[in-house]
């Protein structure tokens, strides 16, 4: 069943229906399959498309650059040293005139509040890259990465295990209440969601069919489960909580104890970039300062058969080129 998407702006998954995100997961499937036989319907043909970058990002940017010239839009990459969102120019300003210019705009960076001022100022569709409340791409992604191995989403045991406050917990909480998973965050107490979101979500799964669990206990969460999600313990612009988070969150590790405790064809995700081994710049400035060799995920899991980590990468593209066909296509 086709819905109408056309016009809106893509900020949380507070903002559609269990069915709509459905078609958005089926719509990116259907896209993804197109692209493996070489067919690329160009939905998007004369379109023009700002992305906007107040946070770099690999995945992210990629996945609209490429999903934009695929459908036959002209993508333009605007970092945070090319315009001046907030700083000489207020936000309501910049929308207004990128509005008249473009014909969507994706922005990616800190406030929540900037990507809503784009939204409601502009008068074009808005896509929400990652703010420090939600990143609802993400989730789409993840969720048509469990659906293509798991072949389901309702009834799916799923743990987010590590930061149970940052936009990951809180984006998955509420995507995983509007599909009906069995849905637990796995965390210590002092970093669960907000109690204001949790209700939104126990709200949304009393609808659905989901469950909502909060925890701090590893064995309680994790126990039989079909997925296993982490990510980094530190988010960008926290850099200086290096040391407390790594004391809060090391008991928390992805690690084969803690796979062998999930159903037996459980998978691993992450949202990437990991650290799992002392390979980069940063993972081995860590091991100097910390003595960590290994974060979030050890190596041996995440080069497992478990781990599923790059199909969901790719997955970025695929979900974020229905999102912009469902919401500015033809």
């Amino acid at each position: 069943m086709a819905f109408n998407l056309k016009g809106r702006s893509f900020l949380t998954l507070k903002d559609f229906t269990p069915k709509e995100i459905e078609y958005l997961i089926d719509l990116s499937a259907e896209l993804k399959s197109l692209k493996y036989a070489g067919i690329t319907p160009r939905t998007l043909e004369g379109k023009n498309i700002a992305l906007i970058f107040e946070k770099p990002s690999t995945r992210t940017r990629c996945a609209f650059v490429v999903a934009a010239v695929d459908e036959g839009a002209h993508p333009e990459y605007l970092g945070k040293n090319d315009i001046q969102l907030g700083k000489k120019e207020t936000v309501a300003d910049t929308a207004r005139v990128l509005g008249r210019m473009f014909d969507g705009i994706e922005f990616r960076g800190f406030k929540h509040d900037t990507v809503q001022q784009l939204a409601e100022y502009s008068g074009v569709p808005v896509w929400n890259g990652l703010t420090d409340k939600y990143h609802p791409t993400q989730i789409l992604a993840d969720f048509l990465t469990v659906k293509e191995h798991k072949g389901y989403l309702k009834g799916i045991k799923f743990a987010y295990v590590g930061d149970g406050r940052n936009n990951m917990a809180n984006s998955l909480m509420i995507g995983a209440a509007k599909v009906g998973m069995d849905f637990r965050i796995v965390s210590p107490s002092d970093l669960f969601p907000e109690e204001e979101l949790v209700k939104d979500a126990k709200k949304i799964a009393k609808e659905t069919g989901a469950t909502i669990t909060i925890t701090d206990s590893i064995d309680e969460g994790v126990a039989g489960v079909d997925v296993i999600y982490t990510d980094v313990w530190v988010s960008m612009g926290e850099e200086d909580q290096f040391a407390e988070r790594i004391e809060k969150l090391s008991p928390y590790q992805v690690n084969m104890d803690m796979v062998n405790k999930a159903d037996d064809s459980v998978i691993f995700m992450h949202c990437l970039p990991a650290f799992h081994n002392r390979d980069t710049i940063v993972a081995e400035e860590i091991y100097q300062k910390h003595g960590l060799a290994e974060m979030e995920v050890t190596e041996e899991v995440f080069e497992s058969k478990y781990s599923v980590v790059f199909d969901e990468a790719e997955n970025r593209m695929h979900t974020i080129k229905a999102v912009m066909v469902a919401t500015l296509g033809k």
